[in-house]
């Protein structure tokens, strides 16, 4: 196992227990919520703005788990009937085709207004809500970045495995 690929799987253990951990948050915040809100009586801004982060960056963060997984979907309806060294090619073509030139252009394209809402340190919309929202839009460049990183890691991973065709 290469160094990239020990990281990799290292940074997947990492990424998977955060999203753990958000859906526990995620799950425990909207039922208290909903708890207050409808036993009680009471809105609370700032747990519904945790819930909102906490669900924004489950969302981004699940890709490189599920592609680290190797459990994402594919649209492909030709792979069915393709040997297995067919469908590893294909893989790598589609890293290497789509993979990283979409994650690398989307951190590209998004990367002026995460820098933006750093720099006035982007708060919640609503009034009285959390502050930090800054750190949830730094969560899909990250995410991009760690699903080129799975993708490499991937790519390598498939050189280093014999082939069974």
């Amino acid at each position: 196992m290469t160094v990239l690929t020990r990281n990799a799987a290292r940074v997947h253990q990492v990424t998977r227990r955060v999203c753990q951990l958000l859906l526990g948050l995620i799950f425990i915040g909207q039922l208290t919520v909903v708890i207050l809100r409808y036993v009680f009586g009471v809105g609370f801004i700032e747990l519904q703005d945790a819930v909102a982060y906490s669900f924004a960056a489950l969302v981004v963060l699940s890709l490189p788990v599920a592609q680290a997984q190797d459990s994402h979907v594919r649209v492909d309806v030709f792979r069915a009937g393709q040997s297995l060294q067919t469908q590893n090619w294909v893989d790598r073509v589609g890293v290497a085709a789509f993979l990283i030139p979409v994650f690398g252009l989307t951190i590209w394209w998004v990367w002026p207004d995460v820098a933006y809402s750093w720099s006035i340190h982007e708060r919640s919309v609503e009034t009285g809500g959390l502050p930090g929202l800054y750190l949830v839009k730094t969560m899909l460049p990250l995410a991009c970045g760690l699903m080129i990183l799975q993708g490499v890691a991937g790519l390598f991973a498939a050189v280093e495995e014999p082939n069974d065709g």
